[in-house]
């Protein structure tokens, strides 16, 4: 269960402790209340125990997201998507990803390992436009260097090399490059519950910023492929 996961079901079984105290004196009125209307009771007070704060604003961290909601109820009842859901929610989130205007895919290996140590950023104390990290490493191994790093994700050690990247900016390599990207920028067109945050579409990166960590992924200068 992703970080975020855990919070949404701690408010929300925080918020029913207050609903069902609340009701403490009417057990009839709560026993009547159907899975929905009680869900529906349970989100609105979650929703109205929080305020906008500096950038952080509850809207945000209660949006009515299908691939969230799909994937907690997943959770919830301790089994996974079917195969069919699962490609809906994969075709649903590959349409959401953009590709570089440009066309250019690659950037500077060196700002993606700057990218990958930092975890600031989207915080209420953050101005509104600073960058973020991408707080690579709290979930993967990425360079041999880095010997504090997460394991909910895959090592990435060596992702370009044992692709067989020698060129990233070869046609041959394109494929695996393109893949990189569209990986960053929503996680979940290509693993419909994926734990991985959806960089770039829910605005965690910007598009240079993806830039330089397909970069640092693949360049057979980086780290990573040393």
């Amino acid at each position: 269960m992703t970080r975020k996961n855990t919070l949404r079901f701690s408010l929300a079984f925080s918020a029913a402790g207050l609903v069902l105290a609340g009701c403490a004196g009417s057990m009839q009125q709560g026993a009547g209340m159907t899975p929905a209307e009680l869900d529906a009771l349970t989100q609105k007070v979650v929703k109205e125990s929080f305020r906008d704060k500096g950038i952080v604003k509850v809207s945000q961290a209660f949006a009515d997201d299908p691939t969230t909601r799909a994937c907690d109820a997943s959770d919830v009842a301790g089994q996974p998507l079917s195969a069919e859901r699962a490609k809906e929610i994969e075709a649903l989130n590959m349409k959401t990803i953009r590709w570089p205007a440009d066309g250019k895919y690659l950037g500077d290996w060196k700002e993606g390992e700057k990218i990958a140590q930092s975890g600031r950023g989207r915080t209420w104390t953050d101005k509104a436009g600073a960058a973020n990290g991408g707080n690579c490493y709290n979930c993967h191994q990425i360079t041999k260097e880095e010997i504090s790093f997460g394991t909910i994700g895959p090592s990435l050690y060596n992702y370009g090399k044992i692709r067989g990247v020698t060129d990233p900016n070869s046609p041959q390599t394109l494929e695996i490059v393109k893949y990189t990207w569209g990986k960053i920028w929503n996680s979940k067109a290509y693993n419909a519950c994926s734990n991985m945050p959806r960089a770039g579409h829910a605005g965690i990166l910007d598009e240079n910023q993806v830039r330089h960590i397909v970069a640092l992924l693949l360049d057979p200068k980086s780290p990573v492929n040393r």
